[in-house]
Order: C-alpha cells, then sequence, then structure tokens
C-alpha cells in the first residue's frame, strides 16, 4: 500500500490524475442527444471499464445526477415503447448488457426545432455503446437477438401514474424499425394502444 497524502487520494477520487474511464462522446443531431462510447481495457482474463463516472461525464457535458438504476430482460421480438413520464420527466444514460436492441427515442421537448423527430442506435454488448436521453424525450427499443438484458440510468424517480406513451408505429413519426421479415411483434396492449404524436400535441395543448 502506497503512502499517498489525503490531497493525492482525494485528487484520484474525484477524476483528476486518473488513466482508466476515458469515453468517446459523439451528437446524434438532435440538440441535448448524445451517443458514448467507453474505453475499454482488455487482456487474456477478460475486460473492464468504466460504465459510468461523474467527472468524466460532467466533463463531456452530462452533469446530471441519476437517482435510479432500472434493468430488464427481454426476449426476441419484444418491443418496448415508446414511452414518456410527464409531470416528472427523467434524463436516461442508457445501454444493453446481453445481446442486442435496437433502440428509439423521440423529441417531445416543446418549442425544439426537432420536436417529433426521432433518432435510432444500435446497441449491444459487443459495442457497449450508451445513449444519454434527456429529459422529454420519448424512449423504446426492440429486442433483435434472442435474448437482450438493458440496463438505464434515470435523473427522477418511476412514477407509475405518470407514465405516457407515444405509438411505436406513428406514420407522422415514421421510426424505421429494423424488423427483420417474419419476426412477430410482442407487446403490452398498452403499448399497442398508445396514441400518435398528433394527440400528444393535443393534450399538451390542453394541460397548458
Amino acid at each position: 500500500m502506497t503512502n499517498k497524502s489525503r490531497e493525492e487520494r482525494t485528487e484520484i477520487r474525484n477524476g483528476k490524475d486518473r488513466n482508466m474511464g476515458k469515453i468517446a462522446v459523439e451528437t446524434c443531431g438532435i440538440e441535448g442527444l448524445k451517443g458514448i462510447t467507453p474505453t475499454v481495457y482488455g487482456d487474456e482474463r477478460g475486460y473492464f471499464y468504466e460504465s459510468y463516472h461523474y467527472e468524466a461525464y460532467k466533463e463531456a457535458g452530462i452533469p446530471e445526477v441519476f437517482v435510479q438504476d432500472n434493468q430488464s430482460a427481454s426476449r426476441k421480438g419484444v418491443l418496448r415503447g415508446l414511452h414518456f413520464q410527464k409531470r416528472f420527466p427523467q434524463d436516461k444514460l442508457v445501454r444493453v448488457i446481453r445481446g442486442e436492441v435496437y433502440d428509439v427515442v423521440v423529441d417531445l421537448r416543446e418549442g425544439s426545432p426537432t420536436f417529433g423527430k426521432w433518432h435510432g442506435e444500435l446497441l449491444s454488448q459487443e459495442n457497449r455503446k450508451q445513449m444519454f436521453v434527456p429529459k422529454n424525450f420519448a424512449h423504446g427499443f426492440v429486442v433483435l437477438s434472442e435474448f437482450a438484458e438493458f440496463c438505464y440510468k434515470c435523473t427522477d424517480f418511476y412514477h407509475p401514474d405518470d407514465e405516457g406513451g407515444i405509438a411505436y408505429d406513428d406514420p407522422d413519426i415514421a421510426v424505421e424499425w429494423p424488423i427483420p421479415e417474419g419476426m412477430e411483434l410482442i407487446m403490452t396492449e398498452k403499448d399497442r394502444n398508445w396514441g400518435g404524436l398528433e394527440a400528444y400535441k393535443r393534450q399538451m395543448h390542453e394541460n397548458q
């Protein structure tokens, strides 16, 4: 054990003088939405990477504080979404730890120049890519592998009575889901019956 001073130990804890945890951040054509790829360190034993480090993400323009971690498991063909919270919106940091999904977000921010626009990314255990999804985006994904485990951090707690949704196949948004021919979608009745973007806009104006 080395005899580092208290100041040196504090610097390491705060993310200064660090060799690990480098991340590559890319913009995705919608303001605030970011793709994140961590640096992975591997050898004959396996691999290591930091899936999240507050100081590194803050330096990359993501200073949000996350208060809840969620994890789901789904089989091939499961489509979850497109979900959001109405009165308690959440920023999310999403990733896949097993399998492969196509992750989709839709900008629902009133006044945004990209309102109603969508973006999709392939997230998998191989590419280890993450997506930072700002508040007031609808979010969902479809599982393309035989099985997938999906993890995400949130900046507010889940409120069951506050859930909203947008139809995954709304023609006004026109998400291009990469669904292989012959793959049957597995969805809840709730997800099959969400309204589209026009219904969302009407509701938004009624609540003003």
